[in-house]
């Protein structure tokens, strides 16, 4: 029985790996949970990016139904989803705040003259920003969609594509159109 048991245990191991790892593969990498979901956004007061003299804080996140977008011109993914966003803004009004998270400001207004701004207003938020981590933001780029009463209702993560948004937000933003 000793030599049966010895070759048992690592195929056992060695199955339950596989059965861990077989979860892990099934889930949706996108779908990482907030803590913020259904809470009132964080307060924040940060420079504005096209005019570090004005701040944007969380009070223009109480004028209607608002999407917050983390990006960043480092972000590979973020570039993907930009002409999304461009299009929900000027296409169909769909207002967006920027938070653009660890850039150098110059690089990000090059960036929004080239691309568009999609953004209504845009804060400055550092590496390392405390704003980060209040909003539970892990990466970039995530997008909340936030009610009318300044609470966050919803977090994409990853870029939203004109599928994404036609298949999944867009019921999601128009259920908190008609709520408020």
């Amino acid at each position: 029985m000793g030599k049966t048991l010895r070759f048992l245990i690592p195929l056992l191991i060695f199955g339950a790996l596989v059965a861990l790892l077989s979860v892990g593969l099934m889930r949706d990498p996108s779908a990482i949970p907030s803590t913020m979901i259904n809470k009132p956004t964080p307060e924040f007061s940060r420079p504005d990016l096209l005019d570090p003299s004005k701040l944007v804080t969380h009070e223009v996140l109480r004028s209607g139904v608002t999407l917050v977008n983390v990006w960043g011109t480092w972000c590979v993914s973020c570039r993907a989803e930009h002409p999304e966003l461009v299009r929900l803004a000027e296409g169909e009004g769909v207002n967006i705040v920027g938070f653009n998270w660890r850039d150098d400001r110059s690089d990000a207004l090059a960036y929004l003259r080239n691309y568009g701004n999609p953004y209504s207003v845009n804060a400055m938020v550092g590496d390392t920003d405390p704003l980060i981590v209040n909003w539970g933001v892990v990466g970039a780029p995530e997008t909340f969609f936030i009610d009318a009463s300044g609470t966050i209702r919803y977090k994409h993560t990853g870029p939203i594509s004109r599928e994404i948004w036609d298949n999944e937000l867009r019921a999601i933003y128009e259920q908190l159109e008609a709520e408020s």
